[in-house]
Order: C-alpha cells, then sequence, then structure tokens
C-alpha cells in the first residue's frame, strides 16, 4: 500500500495514466474518434485533477467513472490491441486502488460483454482477479456478475481458459471468504446479539450479516444449490456448472474458513440444512450399489458409484467430520456409518480404498475419536460409532485374506491385483520371493492359508497421506495395486492405537501430576501462590473422573475390534518390522488396559503376545484359549499333551530352535521361530516396562516365559539367573547360530526383568510373587512321581525376586519363605534342592543386607528372616537339613556377633537334628554347636546359654557317634568354666531379665513358668547344666555314663560354691539323688548276657564283659561322687530344713548298694559309707579361729582319734574355710544345728551300718554253685567302718547295741573264705598270722574295750559281754563257726592254732 502512495508512485501513475490515454487516443485516431476525444480529455481531467489537490489517489477515486470512461469506451471497440491496452490500464488503476465502487461496476459490465463476445478471456481473468483481491469495492450483484463470469470461462471450449478460469474461480471464491474474516477481525471488539436462526428459510436471516458476510452466504447457498443441480439464488447467469468442482469448491471453503462457519449460525445454518443432506444425496447411489450388476462407467450422475463424485464427496465428508464435529453431531453419525458400510466385501474395490483412506484420516486425530466416543458410544441409544469403525477395519483386514471366488474376480477388473497370488494354489510356489532366477528378494507380506498380500510402503507414521482421495484429476476408477488396501488399513489400526494410548497416557499422566500437586500442596506452601489457578480439588477429581469414563469407554469400544485384527496380522505377517509394529500395538494397548485397570482386555492383548511367543498349537497348553483362560483363569501347563508339528506350509518364517515341550509326557519335539523370539522379547518388554500394571496376568507372562526357557534349555545357576544349558533327558535341545547369540541376551533381560520388580509397589510386587508361586506349584505337581528334570523357572526367579526387593523384604517375606518351605518338602530332589539353594540365599541376603534402621535395632525383622531357617527343621529330607546347617554355619561364621535375638532360632536349629538322621547331619550341627561354645558364647545375651546347654546336651545323647557324645560332655565343662569366669555378668543380666519377665506375668495375671522356679535365674542356669549333666549318666553308652559322672561331679565340686545356699535343696533332691535313683534302678535290671565285643574290633575286659558290669562301674562312681558331695559340702547341706531326711535317704542308697549282689559295688558301697563318716560336726563359734584364715589355705580338721593300729592313721579331710565361709554373708551363716539333731544322724548310720552287717552276714537258706556269699574284703570293710562310727556314737553306745555288734561280728567270721579269695590259710610258723578281717573284728572290740576302760560307770557292765565275744571266738580253733548248711573246712596246725593263740594275746590284753 505504501509502495503505491508514495509521491514517486503517484507521479509514475500520472505519468503512465497519460501515456495509457495519449496511446489510446494514437490507436483509435482513425477508427473510433470518440474513443481518441474521450482520451484527451481524460488526459485533461488527470491533469486537473493532478494539479488541484494535493490528495492526488483520493481525487482520482472520486472521479474514477470519468477517468475510467475512455478505457471502457475502448475494449467497447473490440478490436484485441485496443482491448488490450484499455485491460492493461484498468488493471493499473485497481492495482492504485483508484477504482471506486461505480467505476467497478461499470469495469464488471463492460468484461461480462467481452465474455460474452468471446474477446480477450485470459486477460479478462486477470482482470477481475486484480479487481477483486486488490481491494473491497466491488460487492452484491457486481460480485456475483464477476463470479458468475468466471465459471461461464471455466466452461469454454478452450483447455487453457477452462484450466485459468477454474484457479480463478478457487482463487475468486478463497477471496470472497477471507474478506469475511478480514471484516469480523475489524468488528470483533463491537459485540452484538446474534440474531436466532430461522428455521426453514434461507433468505431472511442474510439481513443481518455485514456486508462481505452476506456475498460469501450467498456464494456458499449457490454452490450448494449448483451442487444440488438447482437454479442459483445469487449467482445469476450460471448456464452451466459441474458436480466435481462445485463439490472441490464446497470442500476447499469448509476447509479453509471453519472459523467463519462456525462464529456465524447463518453459515452454520448453511452446513445443517443444505450441505449435509446434499453429501447425503449424493451418496445414495453408493449406499444402494452392490457389486456384480453392471460396470460401464458413464459421467452422468445415475443410480451408480461414480469415482470423481464419490471421492470428492468423501473428501467433504473427511472435512466435516474434522472441522464441524461439534456443531453436526448427528450428521457425522449418519456419516461415519456410511464409512463403515463403504468397506463392505461388496462394494467396488476403489470405494473401499477411498473409504479406509478417509477412515485413516480420522484415527491420527485421537482428540476426534475421543470425541465419538464420547457422542456416539457412550450416549444411551447411539450407534457405538467409534467401535463399528474399529470392528469394521478389522472385518475389513479379514475379508482381504478370504480368496476372492473366480466369478466375482471376472466382474471386477480392477481386482485382478489381489486374485493374481491370491488363488490357493499359489501358495505353494512362495509368492513371497521374486526373480527366484536371479539373486531373490523376500517382499514384506501377510500371508494367511494361502493368501498372500504385499505390504506396500503407503504412509509415514501418525500422517494419513492418501493416494486415491488426491486424483482429482481421474474420471475413470483407479486400478487399485494389491496390498494397497491392506497396507492402509494396517497403518490405521496402528495410528489408532498410537494415537489414543498417546492421549491417554498423555491425560492420565496430567492427572496424575494434579493429584500429586494436590496432595504436596499443604507441604510445599512455597508452591502454593503458583497453584492458585488450580481448581479446588473436588473439581479436579469430577473432571478425572468423566475423563476416566471416557477413557475406559474408548478402550473397552475398540479392544476386541483390534485384538482380532492385530492377532490375525500377526499370525500373517512374515516382515519382522510389521511383527514388530503388530507387538508394539498390543503391548501399548496392554499397558495402557493395565493402566485403566482393564483387566479383561489387558488378559487378552497379553494372551495374544503369548500365543505368539509359543509354537503353534503349543499355546493351547497354556493359555486354553483366550475366552477359556478370561473366564476360568486356570493357565494349566498340564493336560493336553503337545502335538507334533512340522514347519506348516503357510509359514515362511525361519526356524531357530527345536526343544522339548515342558509337558507331564513330552512327545517329540517342538520348533520355535524367529517370529516367537521377537514376540518372545516384546512380552520380556512388557513385563519390564509394565509390571506395576500386569497384576493377575503375571500369570499369563510368566507362564509363556517358563515353557520358552524350557524349550530353550535354560538352567538357573547362581542367584537364580537363567544361563543356557544341557536338557537331563531326552533329545536334546537344538539351537541355531542365530538364536545362540540371542540366549545371552534374553537371559540378561529375563534377568534384569526380576531385577526391575524392585521398583514395582508393593500391590503389584505382590501380584508377581503370586503368579511365580502359582507357576512353582504347577512345576511342583508336574514332578510328582517321577524324579526327571522338573522346571525350576519359577524357583530361581523368586530368588531373584527376593534378592532386589530386600529393602522392603518384609512385606514379601512371608509368601516368599511359605512357598520356598514347600518346595524344600518335595519328593523331586532337584526341586527341593533348589528351594533350599534359594530359602538359603535369601536369608543369608537378608541378614547381610544393610537395612534400615539395622536390624540390631529391628528385633522382630532380624526373627521374620531367621524363622524360615528354623522352619527347615520340620522337613525330613537330609539333603534339606544339610543345607540348612550350612547355611547356620555360614551365618555364624559371617553373622555371629549380631545375632542378638535370633540365638534362640539358631540354636533350635542346631538342637532340632535327631539321632536318626544320620552322621554327617550330626556332624555338621555339631560343628556349628562348637564354634558357638568356643567363639559366640560371650555375644549372645545371657538368656540364651540355658538353650545353648540343652542343644550340648542333647547332642551327649545322639547315639550315632560316640565321639561327638563324649566331645559334648566336653563341651559343657567348657561352659560351666564360662559360667564361672563370667559369674557376676551372666547374674546381673539373668536378673533384669527376670524381673521385666516376672512384670509381665504379673500384668497378665499369669504365674512365671521355668524350670527350677522359684531358684534365682542364674542358679537355674546351673541347675540346667547339672540335669543335662545327670540325664547323660544313665545314657545306654558306659563311655557317655563315665564321663559325665565325672564331670558333673567335677563340676559340682568346682563351681558349686557360686549356687544360692537355697538352691542345694534342689541339687540334692532333684539332681543327685533322682540320678542315684535312676543309676539303681537301671543297675538292678541291666541284663547278665555277655557282650562280645565294644562295636568294632574293640575287645572288652572280662570285668566289664556285660552290661550289669557296665552299670556296676556308673553306680560306683555316682554313688561314691554323691557321698563325696555329703561329705565336703555338708556345712552347706546341714542347714537346710531336711538334711536329716537326705542323710536317710543317702543311707538308703548306700545300704542298698551295699547289699547288692555285686562284689564291686558292695565294697565300693562301704567305701563311702566310710567317708560320710568322717564329716566334721559344724564348727561351734567357740571353736572358731579368731581369724578367719585366707581363702583356700586348707585347714586339716581331725574327725576323731581313732587309733586303731588297723586303720593306722587319723581320718582327716582338708577343707578350705575360706571356701565354706566366703560363698556366705553374716546373715546366711549355716545355724549351728544342735547336738542332739546330729547325733540322730549317727544314729541313723548305726542302724543302717546294722542292717548291711546284719543282711550281708546271714547265712543263706539253701546253697548252690550261684550262691552269692560276701567276699572278705567287704567284711572287712564293713567292720572296719565300725571304729569310726563309735566315735560319734559312744555317748549313747548300749548293752543292746553291743549285742548287736556281737552278732554281725560273730556273723562277719563265719562266713567263709569264698573261692574267689584263697580258700586254705598257709600257717607260718615264726609268727601268728590274723586274716585282715579277723584283724578288724578285734580292732573293733579293742576299740570298744579301750572305751570302757575310761568309759562311765554304766559301761563298765559291757566288759562280760566282751569276754562272752572272745571266748566264742577262742572256740573257733577248735570248732568252726557253722555258716547255714555249708560244711567248714578244718585248717590243720601242727602246733597250736594261729588264731587260739592270737585270741589269747587279746584277752590277756584285756584283763
Amino acid at each position: 500500500m505504501s509502495g503505491t502512495s508514495s509521491p514517486e508512485a503517484v507521479k509514475k501513475l500520472l505519468e503512465n495514466m497519460q501515456g495509457d490515454l495519449r496511446g489510446l487516443s494514437l490507436e483509435c485516431r482513425k477508427k473510433f474518434p470518440p474513443v481518441k476525444e474521450a482520451a484527451e480529455s481524460g488526459i485533461i481531467k488527470v491533469k486537473t485533477i493532478a494539479a488541484r489537490n494535493t490528495d492526488i489517489l483520493a481525487a482520482l477515486k472520486e472521479n474514477s467513472s470519468e477517468v475510467v470512461q475512455p478505457f471502457l469506451m475502448g475494449c467497447g471497440t473490440k478490436e484485441p490491441k485496443i482491448t488490450q491496452l484499455c485491460l492493461a490500464a484498468i488493471q493499473r488503476l485497481m492495482s492504485h486502488e483508484v477504482v471506486s465502487e461505480a467505476a467497478a461496476g461499470n469495469i464488471i459490465n463492460m468484461l461480462w460483454q467481452l465474455m460474452e463476445n468471446s474477446l480477450e478471456e485470459l486477460k479478462l481473468l486477470q482482470t477481475v482477479l486484480v479487481l477483486l483481491t486488490t481491494n473491497t469495492v466491488v460487492h452484491d450483484e457486481a460480485l456475483s456478475k464477476a463470479i458468475v463470469l468466471c465459471f461461464r470461462l471455466h466452461f469454454t471450449k478452450d483447455n487453457i481458459t477452462n484450466n485459468t478460469a477454474a484457479a480463478t474461480v478457487r482463487q475468486v471464491v478463497t477471496v470472497v471468504f477471507e474478506r469475511v474474516v478480514a471484516e469480523d477481525e475489524r468488528y470483533k471488539d463491537t459485540i452484538e446479539q446474534p440474531a436466532a436462526v430461522q428455521g426453514n428459510s434461507n433468505r431472511r436471516s442474510v439481513s443481518t450479516l455485514k456486508p462481505c458476510a452476506k456475498d460469501a452466504y450467498m456464494l456458499f447457498q449457490d454452490l450448494c444449490q449448483l451442487v444440488n443441480a438447482d437454479a442459483p439464488y445469487w449467482l445469476v447467469g450460471m448456464t452451466e456448472m459441474t458436480r466435481t468442482f462445485g463439490l472441490e469448491l464446497l470442500e476447499s471453503v469448509l476447509n479453509d474458513f471453519p472459523q467463519v462457519f462456525l462464529q456465524h449460525q447463518e453459515f452454520s445454518f448453511l452446513l445443517k440444512e443444505r450441505v449435509c443432506p446434499l453429501v447425503i444425496k449424493l451418496f445414495s447411489p453408493n449406499i444402494k450399489f452392490r457389486q456384480g450388476s453392471s460396470t460401464s462407467s458413464s459421467p452422468a450422475p445415475v443410480e451408480k458409484p461414480y469415482f470423481p463424485i464419490c471421492m470428492r464427496l468423501l473428501r467433504v465428508v473427511s472435512v466435516l467430520i474434522k472441522q464441524f464435529y461439534s456443531l453436526l453431531v448427528t450428521e457425522c453419525e449418519i456419516f461415519l456409518s456410511l464409512l463403515v458400510k463403504f468397506l463392505d466385501a461388496d462394494k467396488p474395490q476403489w470405494l473401499r480404498a477411498v473409504a479406509v483412506e478417509s477412515i485413516h484420516r480420522l484415527c491420527v486425530q485421537p482428540q476426534l475419536l475421543r470425541s465419538f466416543c464420547q457422542s456416539y458410544d457412550m450416549k444411551q441409544h447411539s450407534t457405538k460409532v467409534f467401535r463399528d469403525i474399529v470392528n469394521a477395519l478389522g472385518s475389513f483386514i479379514q475379508s482381504l485374506f478370504l480368496v476372492p471366488s473366480t466369478g466375482n474376480a471376472s466382474v471386477t477388473p480392477n481386482q485382478t491385483g489381489s486374485n493374481a497370488s491370491g488363488s490357493t494354489g499359489s501358495a505353494q510356489t512362495n509368492p513371497g520371493v521374486l526373480g527366484m532366477g536371479g539373486g531373490a528378494t523376500v517382499l514384506p507380506a501377510f500371508e494367511y492359508r494361502g493368501t498372500w498380500i504385499p505390504i506396500l510402503n503407503v504412509t509415514v507414521q501418525g500422517s494419513a497421506k492418501a493416494t486415491y482421495l488426491e486424483m482429482l484429476d481421474k474420471v475413470e476408477p483407479p486400478t487399485i495395486p494389491e496390498g494397497y488396501a491392506m497396507s492402509v488399513a494396517f497403518h490405521c489400526l496402528l495410528d489408532l492405537v498410537r494415537g489414543i494410548t498417546t492421549m491417554i497416557e498423555g491425560e492420565l499422566g496430567e492427572a496424575e501430576t494434579v493429584n500429586q500437586t494436590t496432595t504436596e500442596t499443604t507441604s510445599l506452601p512455597a508452591q502454593a501462590s503458583e497453584r492458585q489457578d488450580l481448581q479446588s480439588v473436588s473439581d479436579q477429581s469430577d473432571k478425572e473422573l468423566v475423563n476416566r469414563a471416557v477413557w475406559e469407554e474408548m478402550v473397552n469400544a475398540c479392544w476386541c475390534g483390534l485384538l482380532a485384527a492385530l492377532s490375525l496380522l500377526l499370525d500373517a505377517s512374515t516382515d519382522e518390522a510389521a511383527t514388530e509394529n503388530i507387538l508394539k500395538a498390543e503391548l501399548t494397548m496392554a499397558a495402557l488396559c493395565g493402566r485403566l485397570g482393564l483387566v479383561t482386555s489387558r488378559d487378552a492383548f497379553i494372551t495374544a503376545i503369548c500365543k505368539g511367543s509359543l509354537p503353534p498349537h503349543y499355546a493351547l497348553t497354556v493359555l486354553n484359549s483366550t475366552t477359556a483362560a478370561l473366564s476360568s483363569k486356570s493357565y494349566s501347563i498340564q493336560g493336553q499333551n503337545v502335538q507334533m508339528i512340522s514347519p506348516s506350509s503357510e509359514s515362511h518364517q525361519q526356524v531357530v530352535a527345536v526343544g522339548q515341550p515342558l509337558a507331564l509326557q513330552p512327545q517329540g519335539t517342538v520348533m520355535l521361530t524367529s517370529k516367537n523370539i521377537q514376540c518372545m522379547r516384546t512380552l520380556l518388554n512388557l513385563a519390564h516396562c509394565h509390571g506395576a500394571v500386569l497384576g493377575t496376568s503375571w500369570q499369563l507372562v510368566l507362564a509363556t516365559l517358563q515353557h520358552l526357557v524350557w524349550i530353550l534349555g535354560l538352567k538357573p545357576g547362581v542367584g537364580g539367573a537363567l544361563k543356557p544349558g544341557r536338557a537331563v533327558e531326552g533329545p536334546s535341545t537344538v539351537l541355531t547360530t542365530a538364536v545362540m547369540t540371542d540366549l545371552p541376551v534374553i537371559s540378561n533381560i529375563l534377568s534384569r526383568l526380576f531385577e526391575s520388580s524392585q521398583y514395582l509397589d508393593d500391590v503389584s510386587l505382590h501380584h508377581l510373587i503370586n503368579a511365580l508361586c502359582s507357576l512353582s506349584l504347577e512345576a511342583m505337581d508336574m514332578a510328582y512321581g517321577n524324579n526327571k528334570e522338573p522346571s525350576l523357572f519359577a524357583v530361581a526367579k523368586l530368588l531373584e525376586t527376593g534378592l532386589v526387593n530386600m529393602h522392603r523384604i518384609e512385606i514379601l517375606w512371608r509368601p516368599l519363605t511359605g512357598h520356598l518351605l514347600e518346595v524344600c518338602q518335595h519328593p523331586n530332589s532337584r526341586m527341593r534342592e533348589w528351594g533350599a539353594e534359594a530359602l538359603t540365599s535369601l536369608i543369608k541376603a537378608g541378614l547381610t543386607f544393610s537395612h534400615d534402621p539395622p536390624l540390631s535395632q529391628n528385633q522382630r525383622l532380624q526373627l521374620l528372616l531367621l524363622n524360615p531357617l528354623k522352619e527347615l527343621s520340620n522337613i525330613s529330607h537330609p539333603d534339606i537339613r544339610i543345607k540348612q546347617l550350612e547355611c547356620v554355619l555360614q551365618i555364624l561364621q559371617s553373622q555371629g556377633d549380631s545375632l542378638g535375638p535370633g540365638w534362640p532360632l539358631v540354636l533350635g536349629v542346631m538342637g532340632a537334628i535327631r539321632s536318626d538322621q544320620g552322621e554327617s547331619l550330626i556332624r555338621t550341627a555339631f560343628q556349628c554347636l562348637q564354634l558357638v561354645v568356643t567363639d559366640f558364647l560371650p555375644t549372645m545375651p545371657c538368656t540364651c546359654l540355658q538353650i545353648v546347654v540343652e542343644v550340648a546336651g542333647s547332642f551327649g545323647l545322639h547315639n550315632q557317634e560316640l565321639n561327638i557324645s563324649l566331645t559334648s560332655i566336653g563341651l559343657l565343662w567348657n561352659i560351666s568354666d564360662y559360667f564361672f569366669q563370667r559369674g557376676e555378668i551372666i547374674e546381673k543380666e539373668l536378673n533384669k531379665e527376670e524381673a521385666v519377665l516376672q512384670k509381665q506375668a504379673e500384668e497378665k495375671g499369669v504365674v512365671l513358668n521355668r524350670p527350677f522356679h522359684p531358684a534365682p535365674p542364674f542358679d537355674c542356669l546351673w541347675l540346667c547344666l547339672y540335669a543335662k549333666l545327670g540325664e547323660l549318666c544313665v545314657d545306654p553308652r558306659p563311655a557317655v555314663r563315665k564321663s559325665a559322672g565325672q564331670t558333673l561331679f567335677s563340676t559340682i565340686g568346682a563351681h558349686g560354691t557360686l549356687l544360692q545356699h537355697s538352691t542345694w535343696h534342689t541339687v540334692i533332691w532333684k539332681v543327685l539323688f533322682h540320678l542315684l535313683d535312676r543309676v539303681r534302678e537301671s543297675s538292678t535290671t541291666a541284663d547278665k548276657e555277655k557282650i562280645e565285643s565294644g562295636g568294632g574290633n574293640i575287645l572288652i575286659h572280662h570285668s566289664r564283659d556285660t552290661a550289669e558290669k557296665q552299670w556296676a562301674e556308673t553306680w560306683v562312681l555316682t554313688l561314691a561322687g554323691v557321698a563325696r558331695i555329703f561329705n565336703t559340702r555338708r556345712y552347706l547341706l546341714q542347714p537346710l530344713g531336711d538334711f536329716s531326711q537326705a542323710w536317710d535317704v543317702l543311707l538308703d542308697h548306700i545300704q542298698s548298694a551295699a547289699l547288692s549282689k555285686n562284689n564291686e559295688v558292695s565294697l565300693a558301697a562301704l567305701k563311702s559309707f566310710q567317708e560320710i563318716l568322717q564329716i566334721v560336726s559344724p564348727v561351734r563359734d567357740s571353736e572358731k579361729p579368731d581369724t578367719p584364715p585366707a581363702i583356700n589355705v586348707s585347714v586339716p580338721v581331725v574327725v576323731g582319734t581313732t587309733t586303731a593300729t588297723s586303720l593306722g592313721r587319723s581320718f582327716m579331710r582338708t577343707d578350705s574355710i575360706g571356701e565354706r565361709m566366703g560363698r556366705y554373708n553374716g546373715s546366711e551363716l549355716p545355724v549351728v544345728t544342735d547336738e542332739i539333731e546330729d547325733l540322730n544322724l549317727w544314729w541313723a548310720a548305726w542302724n543302717s551300718w546294722y542292717r548291711i552287717g546284719s543282711e550281708s552276714t546271714k547265712p543263706p537258706i539253701n546253697f548252690d554253685k550261684l550262691t552269692f556269699i560276701p567276699s572278705q574284703p567287704f567284711l572287712t570293710a564293713l567292720i572296719q567302718i565300725f571304729p569310726a562310727l563309735y566315735q560319734h556314737i559312744k555317748t549313747g553306745f548300749s548293752m543292746d547295741d553291743l549285742q548287736k555288734l556281737g552278732v554281725i561280728l560273730h556273723g562277719a567270721v563265719s562266713v567263709p573264705i569264698s573261692s574267689d579269695a584263697s580258700p586254705f590259710i598257709l600257717p607260718s610258723y615264726t609268727e601268728a598270722v590274723l586274716t585282715s578281717l579277723q584283724e578288724a573284728v578285734l580292732t573293733a572290740l579293742d576299740v570298744l574295750q579301750k572305751a570302757i576302760c575310761v568309759g562311765s560307770e554304766n559301761m563298765q557292765i559291757m566288759y562280760p559281754a566282751i569276754f562272752d565275744q572272745l571266748l566264742a571266738f577262742v572256740e573257733f580253733s577248735c570248732k568252726p563257726p557253722q555258716y547255714g548248711q555249708l560244711e567248714t573246712k578244718h585248717i590243720a596246725n601242727a602246733k597250736y592254732n594261729q588264731e587260739d593263740s592270737c585270741l589269747d594275746t587279746r584277752r590277756d590284753e584285756c584283763v
């Protein structure tokens, strides 16, 4: 504009005008004088205007009618040269915008005349274009006349003119609508009330429109009229018009100026009332037409499809739907239904091709599809348009695979393409390979049941570039190349999936972020200001609910059709890239369904991918069929046998692997193709990227992967990762090099898949674990009853999943370990071995993982982790127990210091080993225990020490391995040493624990229940130790008994002083006497059968060659031990209230042992008797040393002054007073018992002695070879006890007692010397020799006699009784004593009887 109004431009314009007028004047000088004159006056007029006006252009415009007049007259001459000159001049004026409305009207009239005379047609078109494009002065009738002029020129005989006119018409129509846009822009700020659109009249509403809009309205209305073959209202003077051109114009206007129709109700009215009915009317031949009647094409719109019109109608429909969907909801429903109908198999191929192209245009607009879904599918009584579109595409694809019949093919010559290679016979000759002679190249194609359809590269992803919808120049329907329609339909599906998934996932993502931000609002005040404009949370959730309903409806509407089509294409695809696209579409749909929680559809897509991964017909075993799988949710891997398959002729896939099917009775082998492997990778990808939304379909995915892994021969390795391995039995897996290189990759992806489970949320993780568990259960079922190689996929992957989820192990530990424990009980050894491997690996990993908070502060978690280890103890399989114990050993070695509260569980595992479980198990468990005792006693809680004692004791009782039993007794000794060394610390800790337990018990209102209650906790620990040793003292094996007995008495002797005074009561009654009872019982019932050898090559000494003799040794040891304790610890025991009862029980035991029919036992019993008689009486206060000696200084305490020559020594006992007194503080000093009680004890001892003597010396009623006769040593020992005993009872020794003594002495001497001693006494002439028994008897009497000498009056009366006794003995020299019915052998002596002389001597002394 500025270019034409600058002074230079104006000056040039004036010069040019004057030049033009001069030129015109010259040309018309001869022939057309009026024109010449007009031209010359025009020159003057121009000069005048230039001279008088400052704004020359405005003045020119004002006078433009006059200025233009000469040129119009020039055109009127019809002379070509003049006309050209005039038109050029007029164009120049127009381009400088100096033409007024009136002048423009005149110009158009002049152009009309030229047109009617067919002059300068191209120049005319150019002039009209310049006139209408440079300014907006032409309106109403003038404009309509100009447009009609162009239309008329479009229908001339000259091609160039026609084409130019067509282009001009298009441009002019565009200009008319551009004016409306500009006009709206100018008036956009002035708000006006839009007039209501009147229903039926199409004229009345025009009055409300502004000038430009009114022109456009009239023009568009007449275009509709013309296409409908009706007379125009405004374009007066139109003579002819073609529908094709009219439809093109309608389409371009609708496409380029949608805002005009949307903003102006009048235009919207035209769309609804004129365009849509017109389109529907014109479509009717296509709808009604069925292929097979007549096929001759004619341009006239008769009742049959006509390609040019049909194609343009579809273009118009595409625009209507795309731009005016919101205005024309009902109409679009009709259009869309028509589009779907055009895909029917009985429509011409070209019609199906353009229809599928039109549908493709819709499929790339997901928002539009969303609107369809909202407007139709979600309305109750509406057509399910969106669903129908998808289903139509599916059935369209299916129909292309159905080989057309020959009759049909001959009727449609344009279909020869698909028939050429579509016959069933051609399938065998591999139609996909071109140029068989030279280098063959395989075309990408679909092939299904003998129909081969090539895949053409028709469009770029995401754009709908049509081929046949753009053929505006074609009149005849084109020949559609084979595979074109299929390829477009295929891309429709892919774009549809890509579009809706991207859109929904985008919106889902937005919804999630909004939700996140709204939840964070409170915690992040800094961002609050940024979110002021957000809607309130409730609005947001309402919106999301609406959106979610739409998303779900969209998926529900399309998934069936999509799946049917994609599954078919996947089956038919022979091209890797196409397969990849199909799988990607199935994967994205599965993931989307998963995100929306649409389980049925999700599972259906996943099933499709799973089926694609497995060999043909194999899918039946795992996935049954999609429907059955979805309804019954049973994905069994058993049941149907896998059929043997040979590669089908239809599959042109490369076979890459041959393997065994995973089935109960595998029959033959199955083959995997490269497509199967491709599907498998997609499956892995799905699980890897979208695991969070798989939910229950993990079952499907994992079942399929398990089968594939099996067929490919992958076996689990360390940590659960799968590695290529050989099958254990049956034909080995055969893999091509192609798949061999893939295997490590697949194995790696499989591992990564389970590694990525650490990013799943808790619910998804549980789904994964549940699926693995149920897979594993199936594998277990299959492995029952045979020892074939089981499928270990599930167990291995449970391990892998557990290991990567250690950070939240608590949530999955119970289901995970619960299942693995079941696996550990499986009869198939390989199966349970892996179960144990997985379980122990998880436990070790769990304990070494750095949890937050650490395990030391999270006892509950530690116990949770160790619990399955304990549970393994309930399984009897030795291989599992070995694994369990190896695990314990490793835990001790790596984690022993930090086990803390886990100790009871770990010790429980060791203690759970039973004798019948084999040597190696016991040895491993014992190794663990030794490690505990040597290294870990100080680190474990003191409350666990009791368990250690019990476990060590239980190993002592194992009868498998003697060495272990003996070593365990040694361990008990070590443990007691540890208790002794750390007594104070242990006691303190146990008391603290006791207080806590006591409090808890009181709160619950129950009594605290523990063994040996109410002894203090530390004493209870000792008592447990003693009780365990006590149990071992009655073990069936003599070596164990001996070792245990020695250890028990050593322990009590060495560490007994640590016990509380009151605890000794328990030691005596519950430990020692209980033990004595059991030993006595076992000894008396022991077997007298001779034992040949002690196992192996060990010979047994004759003194131990029966069980009875072996038990005798135990009895001896035990009795001696108990007596020693009574002897050394009497100062502790006597203050206990029931010492006299204990004394009686001990005497009873000594008596029963002394009277046993075993020389060893009876003699030992008397030795014990002797020992307890040496017990010192409690020291009286007056007798206490002034300062107690330092601890451990031995003070000899003389018991009695028995100066009997026979005993030859005074009985002395060393006992540390410090030891005796150190344990007690002042208040707890043993109370001094009074003398009377003391005497009672000694009299009880005297009574026992008397009973033993009288019982043992009483002659038996009848004799035989087996009659038991007491031995001389026994009788000697018996009599030797009396002097010591007498010292304690001498004050009360009465005549009756003397008589009792006499009976025993007489009886003892009467007992014959049995065969185990020498039967004869060899005399010696030089001196008198007495047997030791005889000497003992005389010593006893001697003691008495001496006592009487110095004794009181009442003792003197005993003299006669003593003389009587001695005289009786003298009598024996000539008349031996009778022992029952046994005959006595005389000992002859030459000079005199030794015994006589001996007794004489004694008698003399007495006198």
